[in-house]
């Protein structure tokens, strides 16, 4: 560790234990255990406040610091843009923000318009709202029922949840926000059906639900290009050009969740360029300045953009919203050198080739382990789903997949797993480490699975 870290932070474990409330943790074992605290960060490694070195392979924990960790081009930019201008309301703009805009909308072809706001969830959150904006300008208020794919995740907050796929996360926290209907997973390991045309059979699903609930009725449909934490899953051939034609045919806003796979994590800037999508609104967030200020977009068309400016004489035609943070410089400030950092050193091209790796070496475990049932992802962004049994493809009990994360933890390699999404399919190990790992590092990453597997399952 750098010798800035004090050597003793038992005042920070203690002020950690008594007053902080972690995400996504039980803190009963914080009672007679030290809660874990991550005190520096260089490259694709951290170190915990006793000073052991991890590999980090899940980019900060949920899958966003693309660049890796002591980029000081990035902090240098936040801090000159917090000293010239720190804020200011996103109904005026600002440098960064425009400069960012630019940038963007240059990678993404076809999409036109900007809206900053501070959280994944809140992005799409924005996106729903313009659904039902569009909704009542232009149907009555007929066709705001939004659909949403069983498996995804679009946020945290009730109408995100009400939008999510992963029943874990929704348990206990309803009643939900209405006019939000599922669709079908796409998920070919565990399909349905047994189809020569998997992936557009599941994408025909969606028509079905469309058909039941009245085309009329429907405005939107919201869908991760790769599933993220519902078992890291890429649609099946035939999937997104079936969802596409879907849309058209019904006249349905098309909302693309990149807040994980966005800025690069699946080998293209954004997971639906993989797919030839046309999409209404993209999202994103994690990866757009990897963590080191907060920001997140919805990016959107000039069709829509028009629908909330076609009459100016009424009060209420405009997109009446804001995102507080939304107006912080820093976010935009920093993905201006985030998005050079992968441009500079060809981050895409590494990530495909090491994701490619990432693939091999895990095919090779599954080889030799049996209790790997199936391997899949797109770049830097991969899955294993552990299984009893290959034939029957009966999940591992969640308790042996969180051995196999704690035992690599042990050995300093940080991986992750599906968590509270799917009752009996918490089964994924999944990895998303940063654009920047090597060949070595890859390496390094499965050698510890490899070890965990064989000790848990042995």
């Amino acid at each position: 560790m750098s010798t800035a870290i004090p050597n003793d932070i038992s005042d920070v474990i203690e002020a950690d234990r008594n007053h902080l409330w972690h995400h996504m943790i039980q803190h009963k074992p914080f009672e007679t255990v030290d809660p874990r605290v991550i005190v520096e960060g260089n490259g694709v490694r951290v170190w915990d406040a006793n000073g052991k070195e991890h590999l980090d392979g899940v980019s900060g924990g949920v899958w966003t610091v693309n660049v890796g960790y002591g980029r000081e081009r990035i902090a240098n930019a936040v801090r000159d843009q917090l000293i010239q201008l720190p804020y200011f309301a996103g109904s005026a703009g600002s440098i960064p923000g425009a400069r960012f805009a630019d940038m963007l909308i240059d990678k993404m072809p076809e999409m036109d318009r900007v809206y900053y706001t501070n959280s994944g969830s809140e992005a799409n959150e924005k996106a729903f709202k313009m659904i039902r904006q569009i909704a009542h300008k232009r149907y009555g208020g007929k066709k705001h029922k939004i659909l949403f794919r069983e498996r995804d995740y679009h946020g945290t907050t009730i109408t995100t949840l009400s939008a999510g796929g992963q029943p874990e996360r929704n348990a206990q926290y309803g009643p939900y926000t209405p006019g939000f209907v599922a669709v079908p997973h796409c998920l070919e390991y565990r399909a349905q059906v047994s189809s020569e045309n998997y992936g557009e059979w599941a994408a025909n699903q969606i028509e079905e639900v469309i058909l039941r609930e009245g085309p009329e009725t429907v405005g939107g449909l919201c869908l991760e290009p790769v599933t993220a934490g519902g078992g890291v899953i890429v649609p099946p051939e035939g999937y997104w050009t079936r969802v596409q034609e879907i849309c058209a045919k019904y006249d349905i806003l098309l909302h693309i969740d990149e807040v994980v796979c966005g800025v690069g994590r699946t080998g293209t800037w954004f997971g639906y360029q993989h797919y030839g999508i046309k999409p209404d609104f993209v999202t994103m967030a994690k990866g757009v300045a990897s963590g080191y200020a907060a920001i997140a977009c919805m990016v959107t068309t000039d069709r829509v953009f028009d629908m909330f400016k076609d009459n100016a004489e009424d009060p209420m035609n405009y997109f009446r919203d804001i995102s507080t943070f939304g107006g912080c410089t820093a976010g935009p400030a920093a993905a201006i050198e985030n998005m050079k950092i992968i441009e500079e050193e060809d981050l895409l091209e590494n990530t495909n080739k090491m994701g490619a790796r990432l693939i091999a070496n895990l095919e090779a475990l599954q080889e030799k382990h049996r209790v790997i049932g199936d391997v899949r992802g797109k770049g830097l962004f991969c899955g294993a789903e552990l299984v009893v049994d290959r034939d029957t493809k009966e999940p591992v009990d969640e308790k042996k997949v969180q051995a196999v994360v704690a035992d690599c933890m042990a050995q300093g390699i940080i991986i992750g797993a599906t968590n509270r999404s799917l009752p009996g399919f918490n089964n994924t190990l999944c990895f998303s480490p940063a654009l920047t790992y090597n060949a070595d590092e890859i390496d390094e990453l499965t050698a510890a699975v490899d070890k965990a597997l064989t000790r848990v399952f042995s």
